[in-house]
């Protein structure tokens, strides 16, 4: 199995970014895996699966042999035979366009890899691990992992087979608002969405066709679309009046539905779905295209772009509709640069993949079809769900100074198992950590623009930040805890409890909202988060429920 497990460690990053390149590592881990599942599989093993202690460590190891044989022998088997026909290189574009052919080639078997790997992780999750000894479990839960990341891979491709040639035109002209949030003023889904290009596509030919900002779309006096009353509840009826705060609503769906009414209001026409990127997510593409030169002179590349896009540009100008045309310009080099042709095909899905996985890049559509495929994705930009494998909190953070101080602000998460309560529930507890790295002299280091000004009565270089925690949807809070808050309010929004918590904070300073919830223990522990400049990692420890 040690064979198997090496030969199948580079399957989910081939899978989603070179399925041609993926043929050969299947063949080397269809070897080892039969070998292994004959093996595993004689009437002796079986018959040894039903004696104490001993049993469970051979049934786990025969369930891993034979998924993971399932999965090289026949899941993956169909869609390598059609990779292995495909060049990589047919995904770049030519004469303006973007063969569709190869995704829709591919469409069939892409399912049929999805489904069996699905299945096959799915025996995984179901084997009892509270049996096993260290030396089966470790190595189990190891291979269990990487087979969890071949099926994020092998669906990941199913639905962009199905997805890009849609949304690229094969079945007639189409138009997509790609908004950039902007992460140096934050808001539940990114930041600030103050720049945004519309782009035409039809037959795989991608065209920029206008160009605007927030201000420039205009506001409502009243919600531009009617907001639900539990989401109302929280964020107010803001992200309906303000172009700026659609994406303050904590699900996509609902942000690019307000970001598409705000556009159809002015331009008469709505859009068939709804892209939102970011700086970051900008960063990554130019990784794969190399640097770009903006009309400005200044060279975008992967390693300047946030700087300069989230802070720099705030230095160099006064004026809020030359910060957006900075924005909306860059974003509109940066897909010239990728519908030319320039980045390399492979780079570039990989560049795509993470920024959906980092949850930068975000996709709603009018079409429901195509809208089921997003379903359950990053890229659908959801609530946080919580179900039999894992447990999720939601950490939405958003701006409430008016300015561009999250630039130098930090959110840490932090999350853990901490025991059985005295009636026998779980106790999950999650600590959410606001710093603000502002420098010291801030109020006179930094520009009016960035510092806020006092706009809404926060001091100059103090960051206000309001975030919304939603709880895993069943959990009730056992405990919780506030430092340095301003404000405190609960609510409920989709079978979720919300808790809803503001603190100022000056340069330097720090504050923390711990909070403990009963709720049934599962494999997975994680958080939902807004996505900012810095990594989105959430750290997983072993925690005492005595910290909140």
């Amino acid at each position: 199995m040690n064979e198997a497990q090496q030969s199948a460690a580079e399957l989910p990053n081939l899978v989603s970014t070179d399925p041609a390149a993926a043929a050969t590592a299947v063949d080397a881990l269809s070897e080892d895996t039969s070998a292994a599942r004959e093996l595993t599989s004689d009437v002796i093993w079986r018959t040894a699966e039903s004696l104490p202690w001993i049993g469970p460590q051979l049934h786990a190891v025969s369930v891993l042999a034979r998924s993971i044989d399932d999965v090289a022998s026949d899941a993956l088997g169909p869609l390598i035979d059609v990779a292995g026909t495909i060049d990589l290189d047919s995904f770049a574009p030519r004469d303006g366009a973007i063969d569709l052919s190869p995704f829709i080639e591919m469409q069939d078997a892409a399912a049929v890899a999805a489904d069996g790997t699905r299945q096959a992780a799915a025996s995984l999750a179901a084997v009892d691990r509270t049996a096993l000894v260290g030396a089966v479990r470790s190595p189990f839960d190891e291979a269990s992992s990487l087979l969890d990341g071949v099926a994020v891979a092998t669906e990941s491709l199913a639905n962009a087979s199905v997805l890009l040639p849609r949304m690229l035109g094969a079945d007639g002209p189409r138009d997509y608002l790609v908004i950039v949030q902007n992460n140096a003023e934050w808001r539940s889904l990114g930041g600030n969405p103050g720049a945004m290009v519309l782009i035409h596509t039809e037959n795989g030919a991608m065209t920029l066709t206008e160009q605007d900002t927030a201000s420039g779309v205009g506001s409502s006096s009243d919600p531009i679309l009617p907001i639900d009353d539990e989401l109302m509840s929280i964020t107010g009826a803001s992200p309906g009046m303000w172009f700026q705060n659609v994406t303050q609503a904590t699900d996509f769906a609902t942000a690019a539905q307000l970001a598409n009414e705000f556009w159809a209001r002015k331009y008469g026409t709505p859009v068939d779905g709804v892209i939102s990127i970011d700086p970051i997510a900008l960063s990554y593409l130019l990784s794969a295209t190399g640097p770009v030169t903006l009309q400005t002179g200044d060279v975008l590349d992967e390693a300047n772009a946030a700087q300069l896009l989230l802070n720099e540009v705030y230095l160099r100008y006064a004026d809020n509709e030359q910060h957006d045309a900075f924005f909306a310009g860059s974003a509109a080099a940066v897909f010239d640069s990728v519908s030319s042709g320039a980045a390399q095909p492979g780079p570039l899905l990989e560049a795509l993949a993470r920024a959906g996985e980092e949850h930068h890049l975000l996709i709603w559509s009018a079409h429901s079809d195509d809208q089921a495929v997003l379903d359950g994705t990053t890229l659908q930009g959801g609530l946080p769900v919580t179900d039999a494998s894992a447990t999720r909190f939601g950490v939405y953070v958003n701006d409430g100074t008016g300015s561009k101080m999250d630039y130098y602000a930090r959110l840490n998460t932090t999350v853990g198992w901490c025991g059985a309560l005295a009636d026998g529930r779980d106790a999950a507890a999650l600590r959410v950590t606001i710093k603000n790295d502002a420098p010291v002299d801030a109020e006179t280091s930094l520009s009016p623009y960035i510092h806020g000004d006092g706009i809404f009565g926060v001091p100059p270089g103090t960051a206000r930040t309001v975030a919304y925690i939603y709880l895993p949807k069943g959990a009730m809070v056992v405990s919780s805890h506030a430092s340095g808050s301003r404000t405190i309010d609960t609510a409920t929004h989709a079978g979720r409890d919300v808790i809803s918590w503001s603190v100022d904070l000056p340069p330097g300073g720090s504050a923390s909202f711990d909070v403990v919830v009963a709720t049934a223990a599962t494999p997975i522990l994680d958080v939902v988060r807004t996505p900012t400049l810095y990594a989105n990692e959430t750290e997983d420890i072993s925690i005492s429920c005595e910290f909140a």
